[in-house]
């Protein structure tokens, strides 16, 4: 259901601004929504687990907060982001 640490230095490498770069908004959002992607599975599973639930819109919050974020002090960086995660249809 996580992450593993094969497929997060994968996201890490993948959408790195830089050498090194493992907590810029891009990266963090990259994480979150393979995340999100997991646990979405989960639910659609499990349908009354709803401490999974819970914890799963905590984390779409959170990736919501770093998008507003990177959309008000960069935009185009926002743009290139969500078309290349796939989330904005």
């Amino acid at each position: 259901m996580s992450v593993t640490t094969e497929r997060k230095q994968e996201l890490i490498k993948e959408f790195a601004l830089h050498d090194g770069d493992v907590g810029s908004s891009a990266v963090q959002v990259a994480i979150l929504t393979e995340r999100i992607r997991n646990l979405t599975d989960h639910v659609n599973i499990h349908k009354k687990d709803f401490h999974t639930r819970r914890g799963l819109l905590a984390l779409v919050s959170k990736r919501r907060r770093l998008l507003d974020y990177l959309k008000r002090t960069s935009e185009p960086s926002y743009l290139d982001l969500i078309k290349r995660l796939g989330l904005r249809k």
